[in-house]
């Protein structure tokens, strides 16, 4: 079999793999040259196979192999700087590859960032060889390929474009001795080119075959590039084109919000090519492969010790048969969106009903302590402590919340709920230990799409169209708000709440917050001053069983007074204390290109406000 020949890897930083080619499958020498292979369809599917699997690595774990590791670049770098996620962990200094991102405390390029900015290229890099090398399909095949590579490569410029502005702009492989300059397309001509370039993609893409068909959600279809081409255009502010774009995906028939008691599948392995998936990235992996050397690369390893509670900090830790899998609690719910979160979906903050949107996204510190019955199936391993009275539970010190310190820090009274690891998760038959997982990572669901869509269709008088839309997501969410007019600030709450860690906050925000139309809205508002007070009030959420209030403390009791609350938060500024600038500013609206790549290539030229 022949073997895909790598030119050594160049990337538009400046920077190179030299020292982990072997991690990411370059290797050190190539076994054929460039004129044996790129010959025939079989290297034009290995070609393919490849540009996947360098997309895959844009979510992976490890980082690289020069340094420090990290955990999931990739959603670090997605949801850690909205004003819907707090740096948690174990106390100030732990998870500091979020915390940093979290608080916009850094002056150069914590790891997030630096290693997200390096992988989008290296997928970029595997789409530009296969591109490369069939300039001319000349089978259907062939272009089919070149089409999905197409808009693989699209995707990842998306993501560069929303961080970092102007990024250089390389569609071929490069000389690694090469130093491009940043693009001369503006962040909106960027956004333009993506989705032209999905839109040239088109004709040769294959269609997904029913809403049933599994493959169909794992591949690049006309689906997801005409979801990305949507999503382009309406980064673009070009709302017309968007809404066409976006149309093509609602009636093609293929893809369809699945039942509301299904709505926590969508994020565990259950879920994984159901009908709402318009593409995710693929984990599959061979069982007789050993670990580093294949499922390692094809998961996002230690994701769960990263994004679990914090089981120590637990006297029994409530998630521990739920998943079998103890947590560092590296991500938090701010005070604010929980509450709003419950207003909306549940009808108050005290009240039994939970929507199914809120039980698969967010848990109430009561319910996880007390396992209250149907609440996301939580329970004690102990039976003992599952048959205790509600009352009893209460008031016991078998349970609750046990460190005296630190508490729960970067938590309010809602825990994070949505991306905690099912046993199911990460269960390969025991092959490979249980702390990789296994399910796929959701890059655009559809309902997404429909939301998008509905914003368009506001943006372009048209809320006859978006309002039915929008109430069709609340429907299958269980809320108790349902919408009696389409505007922004209805859309701006809607989707805040349908798609909390998925990656679109952020983005949104920065969006929303430089047009005319949306800036001075209230949401809008609110998100921008919930930024710029990142890391100026960390919540330490305690237990006055373990630890009694102190004096000259300013606690917030979960249910207004001592008398009828267990649960307190005490806040603090540690990263304040510490000499640092805290809290958004408007340089953060772009990324620092990392440290690295400016030293390495002088023709990157830094984004303002940054040294």
């Amino acid at each position: 079999m022949k073997k895909i020949y790598y030119p050594m890897l160049a990337l538009a930083a400046g920077v190179t793999f030299t020292s982990c080619e072997s991690q990411l499958d370059i290797p050190q020498k190539a076994t054929v040259t460039v004129s044996t292979f790129y010959e025939n369809d079989e290297d034009c599917e290995q070609a393919l196979t490849s540009a996947y699997e360098g997309f895959a690595l844009y979510t992976e774990s490890r980082g690289n192999g020069e340094g420090p590791g990290i955990y999931t670049p990739a959603k670090v770098l997605a949801n850690h700087p909205g004003d819907d996620v707090n740096y948690g962990g174990g106390n100030y200094g732990d998870h500091e590859f979020g915390g940093s991102v979290d608080e916009f405390r850094y002056k150069h390029t914590p790891e997030a960032i630096d290693f997200h900015y390096k992988f989008l290229y290296f997928s970029i890099y595997r789409c530009n060889l296969l591109l490369d090398n069939y300039p001319n399909p000349s089978t259907p095949f062939q272009k089919q390929a070149v089409a999905e590579a197409r808009v693989l490569r699209a995707y990842n410029f998306f993501l560069l474009a929303c961080y970092w502005g102007q990024p250089p702009f390389i569609d071929h492989v490069i000389d690694r001795a090469a130093q491009p300059t940043n693009s001369e397309m503006t962040q909106k001509q960027y956004f333009e080119w993506v989705a032209k370039e999905c839109e040239t993609a088109l004709n040769d893409l294959t269609e997904r075959k029913s809403k049933n068909d599994k493959e169909g959600a794992y591949r690049v279809t006309k689906g997801f590039a005409n979801a990305l081409a949507g999503k382009a255009y309406m980064f673009a502010g070009q709302f017309d084109k968007a809404k066409t774009a976006l149309f093509r995906v609602i009636e093609s028939g293929k893809y369809e919000l699945v039942p509301g008691d299904q709505f926590a599948n969508l994020f565990h392995v259950e879920g994984d090519g159901s009908p709402e998936k318009i593409f995710e990235v693929n984990f599959k992996y061979n069982k007789s492969t050993d670990w580093w050397g294949g499922v390692g690369i094809h998961s996002t390893w230690m994701e769960a010790n990263c994004f679990n509670w914090r089981a120590g900090n637990f006297k029994e830790n409530p998630n521990k048969k739920y998943c079998g899998i103890d947590g560092w609690g590296s991500i938090g719910i701010p005070e604010w969106y929980g509450k709003a979160f419950a207003i909306n979906d549940n009808g108050g903050e005290d009240v039994d009903y939970k929507s199914d949107r809120f039980k698969a996204s967010i848990m109430h510190i009561d319910d996880a302590i007390y396992a209250t019955s149907g609440i996301a199936g939580m329970e004690y391993q102990n039976e003992e402590l599952n048959n205790m009275s509600l009352e009893a539970k209460k008031a016991s010190k078998q349970i609750g919340i046990s460190d005296p310190v630190q508490g729960l820090y970067g938590q309010s009274f809602y825990l994070p709920f949505k991306m905690i690891m099912r046993a199911s998760d990460c269960n390969d038959g025991g092959q490979h230990g249980d702390n990789g997982r296994l399910n796929n990572v959701i890059v655009m669901r559809y309902a997404e799409v429909l939301l998008n869509y509905a914003e368009c269709c506001i943006r372009t008088n048209e809320p006859e169209k978006a309002l039915p839309i929008i109430q069709e997501i609340q429907t299958r969410a269980g809320s108790k708000t349902h919408a009696t007019v389409a505007d922004m600030s209805t859309l701006i709450k809607e989707k805040s709440f349908e798609l909390w860690f998925e990656g679109c906050r952020y983005q949104d925000i920065m969006r929303w917050n430089e047009d005319p139309v949306t800036k001075n809205l209230p949401e809008v508002v609110a998100a921008i001053e919930h930024l710029k007070a990142a890391g100026s009030a960390v919540p330490h959420l305690f237990d006055k069983l373990f630890r009694p209030v102190k004096s000259g403390e300013q606690p917030v009791w979960e249910h207004g007074s001592e008398a009828n609350s267990r649960f307190y938060i005490i806040h603090t500024h540690e990263a304040k204390d510490a000499g640092f600038e805290v809290g958004w500013s408007e340089k953060c609206r772009l990324f620092p290109y990392p440290r690295l790549v400016t030293e390495n290539n002088p023709n990157i030229v830094q984004n303002t406000g940054w040294e």
